[in-house]
């Protein structure tokens, strides 16, 4: 089963601010849900909970720490055994979604990431540990201009990214 990575982050590395996403861009939005449609999701309780639910076609997954438990979720409280379920169920392509934690507790597993760099530098409290690139192929980029809306940016400037581990 490969593992990967899904995530949008701006220049220095935010992810997130109250538990909320920074920024709304439709067209990240609908990349995410044609990449991960029909796939299992791991992610933290705290981003299961900015969700607020199980997202359609989708299996979630939420490691928590605690007694969390939500209709439609399968909850662990341990990484090895969210991968086991996971594969035992089929899975080809597992989705680490976030928060921070997971992302950088996840991260040693991680075979391929999908990066949408945002152009966007402002308050938050959840960041993204720096990631080395060093042993990653980048096999994929597409790049979108900000969509400006009454003089404003509605939607700010991104680079989609696809990257690989080297073997």
């Amino acid at each position: 089963m490969k593992i990967s990575m899904i995530v949008a982050y701006g220049k220095n590395w935010e992810i997130g601010l109250d538990n909320q996403m920074l920024w709304h861009i439709s067209e990240d939005f609908k990349n995410f849900k044609q990449i991960t449609s029909g796939h299992h999701l791991l992610m933290g309780r705290k981003t299961f909970e900015s969700i607020g639910k199980p997202l359609p076609n989708r299996t979630s997954l939420v490691l928590s720490k605690g007694d969390f438990e939500h209709e439609g979720v399968y909850t662990f409280n341990d990484i090895y055994k969210a991968l086991d379920f996971a594969r035992a169920n089929g899975e080809e392509e597992l989705f680490v979604i976030g928060g921070a934690n997971i992302y950088e507790t996840m991260f040693d597993f991680v075979d391929k990431m999908y990066l949408s760099e945002v152009d966007f530098e402002g308050e938050a409290d959840a960041y993204l540990k720096e990631i080395d690139f060093t042993y990653w192929d980048l096999i994929e980029q597409k790049d979108y201009e900000a969509i400006l809306e009454d003089g404003k940016i509605k939607s700010p400037a991104w680079k989609f990214k696809v990257y690989e581990k080297r073997d």
